[in-house]
């Protein structure tokens, strides 16, 4: 990967696993345009990097990403946020093929809810605060909240969260779904490491239309749902990592996985 020198995060590669942190400490990680900006080409960075098989997304143990920076927008009008798309970078987060496994601590709220809840796999620490505020000071989530909440959620629990605009904690939001585990903080990025290294271990064609017929359940019926998936099970026979992967078991061993 090329070292991009960016001002709001900051990455690092450690084996195969490609590591992102968001990084405007003063303002609790606020998602500025900019840093949105950076985010995704370093996400695309690492998702082009043959070496990279997954990718954390983190923040700082006080803060993942306390919400949009409101400076930006209070003054907008209706034509000009239009105008400017910036959710354009959200929808590019959505193309990213490698899995994203979030590593949460503090606070993540408003966008910065919707932008754990773009990753695959979320670890969050003891302290991890979820939720989204936006009715608070006049206005709703804009980047996926109120449809990504209310499938994981369902409707009544989504409009508790969305219409009081109270955060969920880590052990509430485990309890409903909203993220995979709950850890101490002192050892939240750890586990989140942990957990992509075991992914890593994966077959990465297999692990990527995995990814991609999972999240193609937001976007279609059951019934089409089901002939994406089968589509993507029968490419993989094509795989070499395919037919590694069934030799090393019949042989009793362990599997290495190549990406082709």
């Amino acid at each position: 990967m090329n070292k991009t020198t960016y001002r709001n995060i900051l990455t690092e590669q450690d084996g195969p696993l490609g590591i992102v942190t968001l990084h405007r400490p003063k303002v609790l990680n606020a998602l500025s345009h900019e840093l949105m900006e950076e985010l995704v080409n370093a996400l695309e960075e690492f998702d082009n990097e043959d070496e990279v098989r997954v990718i954390i997304l983190t923040g700082s143990e006080r803060a993942f990403a306390a919400g949009a920076d409101i400076s930006e927008m209070s003054e907008e009008t209706t034509i000009g946020i239009m105008l400017k798309d910036r959710f354009s970078t959200w929808d590019r987060i959505r193309n990213i093929k490698k899995p994203i496994v979030a590593a949460v601590s503090g606070y993540a709220l408003g966008g910065g809810c919707e932008l754990m809840m773009n990753c695959d796999i979320i670890i969050a620490s003891e302290t991890a605060q979820l939720g989204q505020p936006e009715i608070n000071i006049g206005v709703i989530p804009g980047a996926g909240g109120t449809q990504r909440l209310t499938r994981v959620l369902g409707k009544h629990k989504a409009m508790e969260m969305i219409l009081t605009g109270r955060p969920m904690t880590a052990r509430e939001a485990l309890e409903h779904g909203l993220v995979n585990k709950v850890v101490p903080v002192e050892v939240y990025l750890e586990e989140a490491k942990a957990m992509a290294r075991e992914i890593a271990k994966k077959s990465p064609v297999a692990t990527r239309l995995a990814k991609e017929a999972i999240l193609k359940v937001f976007d279609t019926s059951i019934s089409d749902g089901l002939a994406f998936e089968r589509k993507n099970f029968y490419m993989l026979f094509s795989s070499e990592d395919q037919k590694e992967g069934m030799k090393a078991f019949l042989e009793k061993r362990q599997p290495s996985f190549s990406g082709k």
